[in-house]
């Protein structure tokens, strides 16, 4: 199921519960998609950073090769490193805004970023600028975006950002608007400056490129022909309960649910322990079903141990359809 959804979408989204193996089944599919001869980035943002443990190397927030496959293809990986990237984009702000404000009010201005750098939803906010970076420049770049994301509520709460944030946005801009109408008669009296005039230009540009940014990543995430979310679970009842209403919430945003991955399955034929787990696993898998019994699943054995680097990881693709 899930290597035939990649095969035809330029974005793929994997996210679920915490510790249910999404940034290697987003690996493995990234691999196999790769050694088909498409140009594929595989992109973490998930902080447990698991992507360079993996494929035994450092990978950062930098976009480093992970493989070279034949007929072509390669895969490349990054992992979003959420403080380096909420420092890069209060930095940008800063920067921007030092630019535009008037110079008394730079003390101010530094105050208020320090206090927002542990804001709440700051660190989703910044993630959010680099995912629509990430997505915007991968699907000029590549023929594929393999995203594995943080846990169920930070993905619904990242997903749902572009429609909030590009209203919030758009809510500046309309008090421009009026700003700047003020501003027009102000200076017809003589009391607004040229160089005032440019700083509010350039801060209404600044904000346009912003919304702009922010519809384009909508426009992909709600594009059922270029993007699809996969959710990837364990058997077990509190990722299942879990799966049904992220499922519900990426709906209810528009976004394509392409599929569910059942990871870690455990077997019928190695002892009483695992098969008694493999009977209750059942019962959750029935949740399930009755909840999203509509969607494409593949499940993927428990294996006896961490799919590390290429051959392991080419194994478990043969699991994904």
């Amino acid at each position: 199921m899930l290597l035939d959804l990649a095969a035809g979408r330029r974005v793929v989204f994997l996210g679920g519960k915490g510790g249910v193996g999404k940034t290697s089944i987003a690996s493995a599919v990234a691999l196999a998609q790769a050694r088909t001869g498409r140009r594929v980035l595989v992109v973490s943002t998930d902080p447990a950073h698991n992507l360079g443990h993996l494929w035994g190397r450092t990978v950062g927030d930098d976009v480093v090769r992970l493989a070279d496959t034949p007929g072509g293809g390669h895969l490349d990986g990054v992992e979003v490193d959420p403080e380096r990237t909420t420092a890069a984009h209060l930095s940008a702000v800063r920067a921007t805004l030092r630019r535009l404000m008037p110079e008394h009010l730079g003390g101010e201005v530094d105050r208020h970023l320090d206090l927002a750098r542990d804001a709440p939803g700051m660190h989703e906010a910044a993630i959010l600028e680099r995912v629509a970076d990430l997505v915007e420049t991968g699907t000029a770049d590549y023929d594929l975006v393999v995203l594995d994301t943080a846990p169920s509520g930070h993905t619904a709460r990242l997903l749902s950002l572009p429609e909030t944030m590009g209203a919030w946005t758009d809510g500046l801009l309309r008090r421009r608007d009026r700003s700047d109408r003020l501003g027009a008669a102000a200076q017809m009296l003589g009391g607004r400056g040229e160089t005032t005039a440019r700083r509010d230009a350039e801060i209404r540009s600044v904000l346009t490129r912003r919304r702009e940014r922010f519809a384009r990543l909508r426009e992909v995430l709600t594009d059922h022909e270029t993007c699809t979310f996969v959710i990837v679970l364990a058997a077990e009842r509190l990722p299942v309960l879990e799966t049904v209403e992220l499922a519900g919430t990426l709906t209810g945003l528009g976004v394509d649910v392409g599929g569910l991955v059942v990871n870690k399955r455990s077997p019928t034929d190695a002892g009483d322990l695992l098969a008694a787990r493999h009977a209750a696993e059942a019962e959750h898998l029935d949740t399930l079903r009755a909840g999203l019994g509509h969607l494409p699943l593949d499940e993927v054995p428990l294996l006896a141990g961490e799919p590390v680097g290429p051959d392991a990881l080419t194994a478990l693709a043969t699991h994904l359809g």
